[in-house]
């Protein structure tokens, strides 16, 4: 594994300046503005397609080894209490798991056993997610640093086309180099998901107290859902962090402190049009999941309808791939917009910045 090292400045010579904080702040130039950002976004994504599907089909395969639990639990709860398990695991995930629990309670050593392999199989779910993840960065950070004009009109296939650097030594390499920082990096998002969780069961439950105790029960609902609220605010707020921390580990080639140092300051100096584009690509994705949920309706009305209704399930088939295919290309999309102002925004910076990517093993062309 290649040793990471820390984010260092250009030197600068003797008699000259040091440039202030100040300083770093770029002009608004029209390829850092939100739509170029976004559209050199899409572009590049699409032109480096091959990163897409490899994380849908590693995420869909780590979310299909999360159903491995539950249908152990039900066949459990089959030898338990008696029954079919393929009933039990085709019941309701919340009471196939209170009588799993209830089951294994007057057994710890099978509760404990059971516990521990549902770790190993969210643990090595997660590891894969995080080696695929590594190198899908890796290709799309040295995309957006030698891809042309994508965004200048107008549009041509042949230019969006010379934006394609995936490989499979260059996606083999950042996998490689990438995974140990990047596991780290997520068993820290674990930890502060932990924590959110704990902090919002207990404001959830010190609101109710509070709540029940002075007023109608209408009133711990609204406070309620201003906790969920808050709750779903906060974690999307979490998973940007993550995601811009994975960014600048990609780009320089450095630990996970040093690229939190970097994102502090990228922030503090970008901070309106990273949440400009934040904001869009939230919309996007909100109307995106509309869409599917619609479609997703309209795919079970057609399943009452005699003789039509056969071809209900392939069509869900297809509409699960769009989905999950949409879904994957958004998130990257957002990914390479970061990467063009984070990239831009170190270059207008002048001699202060760092060269990005000088230090990453996959850096060649």
């Amino acid at each position: 594994m290649t040793h990471a090292r820390p984010c260092t400045r250009t030197p600068h010579t003797r008699g000259t300046r040091r440039p202030a904080e100040s300083d770093w702040r770029p002009e608004m130039t029209p390829a850092l503005t939100v739509k170029p950002l976004l559209t050199r976004g899409a572009l590049v994504a699409a032109a480096n397609w091959e990163v897409v599907l490899l994380q849908f089909i590693v995420e869909s395969a780590f979310k299909l080894l999360l159903v491995v639990p539950l249908v152990a639990a039900a066949f459990l709860v089959a030898l338990l209490v008696g029954g079919s398990g393929l009933e039990i695991a085709g019941g309701d995930i919340r009471q196939v798991v209170a009588l799993m629990i209830a089951g294994l309670s007057e057994r710890p050593l099978a509760l404990a056993a059971y516990v521990l392999g549902v770790l190993v199989i969210v643990l090595g779910g997660m590891m894969l997610t995080v080696l695929v993840k590594g190198g899908a960065v890796a290709v799309l950070v040295r995309a957006d640093m030698d891809a042309p004009q994508v965004e200048a009109p107008p549009l041509r296939l042949a230019v969006v086309r010379r934006a394609s650097r995936f490989g499979l030594e260059r996606f083999a390499t950042g996998c490689r180099s990438l995974f140990g920082r990047y596991l780290l990096l997520g068993l820290l998002l674990v930890a502060v998901y932990a924590v959110v969780a704990v902090v919002y069961a207990f404001a959830v439950l010190t609101s109710y107290y509070v709540v029940t105790d002075r007023g109608p029960f209408v009133g711990w609902t609204l406070v309620a859902s201003a906790i969920a609220i808050a709750l779903v605010l906060g974690i999307t707020v979490i998973n940007l962090l993550y995601l811009l921390t994975q960014l600048v580990i990609a780009s320089e080639d450095c630990s996970v402190r040093a690229a939190a140092v970097r994102v502090s300051r990228f922030l503090s100096l970008e901070h309106r049009r990273i949440v400009v584009v934040f904001a869009v690509m939230l919309v996007v994705v909100g109307l995106a999941t509309v869409a599917s949920i619609l479609a997703t309706a309209g795919l079970g009305f057609i399943g009452f309808i005699p003789i039509v209704g056969l071809t209900v399930l392939p069509l869900q088939l297809a509409a699960w791939l769009a989905r999950g295919l949409i879904f994957q290309y958004l998130g990257l999309t957002a990914l390479s917009a970061y990467a063009r102002l984070y990239h831009g925004t170190q270059h207008a910076s002048g001699p202060a910045a760092p060269a990005v990517g000088s230090f990453a093993p996959w850096s060649s062309r």
